[in-house]
């Protein structure tokens, strides 16, 4: 069964609020085997626009990954994060 990958860009507008998103989204990530693969970190542009924050997260399973995200621990952390920062978000299965 392939994997599921999260694949997020963020900027984050409160920082401080960002650690409750953090705190918040941990338990989801716990309960769903979610491995972080990059998490912030240097980065170059290669082409498109850019977001200051790019995050890589692994899941056992692409339904793990989607399960995750719907999950009620993890929307309480992504109402926060959507109120301190600006995402895009996608699930992708791996090979």
């Amino acid at each position: 069964m392939a994997k599921g990958y999260w694949i997020a860009r963020v900027d984050v507008r409160d920082t401080e609020r960002y650690k409750d998103y953090v705190t918040a989204a941990t338990p989801a990530f716990e309960k769903f085997g979610a491995k972080f693969l990059a998490r912030g970190g240097t980065f170059e542009r290669l082409e498109g626009p850019v977001r200051a924050r790019n995050v890589v997260i692994e899941f056992p399973t692409f339904q793990a990954a989607v399960d995750c995200y719907n999950s009620p621990e993890y929307q309480i952390a992504a109402a926060i994060r959507q109120e301190v920062a600006d995402a895009e978000m996608v699930v992708v299965e791996g090979v």
